[in-house]
């Protein structure tokens, strides 16, 4: 008799080498200053405008699919940093309960502008980019 055919195992890679998310570097005069971490789109994630603070850590947050999310601050966040309305986030919605959503990312004013600027943000999301003056307007 033969053995039985052995399953191959998949090599599992070793801890610390994960997929090292999306991201954009800031350079200011040939240095690097910071990163900004990019939404993971194989992960579901999103950017997202808070429209609402609801308090109890959450906070009602308005999606870049155009659909309205409750919020809910993660406990590693909570600590860290404060989140105002206005602010540009990156979420993960739920895949179980389609109106809800966790916040795992908070960007600063001038880093949201930044991203504006460098056309990162899409339409339904670009508030934080400079106001180009039109044709017809005088320069005050």
């Amino acid at each position: 008799m033969s053995d039985p055919p052995v399953p191959e195992e998949t090599p599992v890679p070793p801890p610390g080498t994960e997929e090292t998310p999306p991201s954009i570097e800031l350079v200011e005069g040939g240095e690097e200053v910071a990163r900004l971490p990019l939404p993971r789109r194989s992960r579901g994630e999103v950017f997202g405008i808070a429209s609402q603070l609801l308090g109890a850590a959450r906070i009602r947050v308005m999606c870049e699919d155009n659909v309205s999310r409750m919020g809910r601050i993660t406990g590693k966040m909570k600590k860290k940093m404060w989140i105002r309305e206005g602010d540009l986030l990156v979420i993960r919605p739920w895949g179980f309960q389609e109106g809800k959503a966790d916040i795992l990312f908070r960007y600063s004013r001038t880093q949201a502008q930044y991203l504006a600027r460098r056309n990162v943000l899409p339409a339904s999301m670009n508030m934080f980019g400079t106001i180009e003056p039109t044709e017809g307007s005088v320069p005050s």
